[in-house]
């Protein structure tokens, strides 16, 4: 992103969305972490922890983190997890 405090104003909300989310993931080992918001405003995010080998991870990423993170940041276009467990 090219705007430095608008990519901060983002990245805040969207940490904060996290926030919400990381007890439940810790509770069983896992995490998730913000990468980067991409110039055409997809967020991207890394599984951390039991999370990476998680049979539920796309479950989880459909009903939690990508509803999450596109209400608290409406211009962001796409959520993605770089290293999303195959199926």
């Amino acid at each position: 992103m090219k705007d430095q405090v608008l990519e901060q104003e983002i990245r805040g909300r969207i940490e904060s969305a996290l926030d919400e989310l990381r007890p439940y993931l810790e509770v069983d080992e896992g995490g998730i972490a913000l990468i980067e918001i991409t110039d055409d405003m997809v967020a991207k995010l890394e599984y951390l922890g039991a999370c990476k080998t998680c049979s539920m991870s796309m479950t989880t990423f459909k009903s939690g983190v990508e509803k999450v993170v596109m209400q608290s940041a409406p211009t962001i276009t796409k959520v993605e997890v770089i290293n999303m467990p195959s199926e």
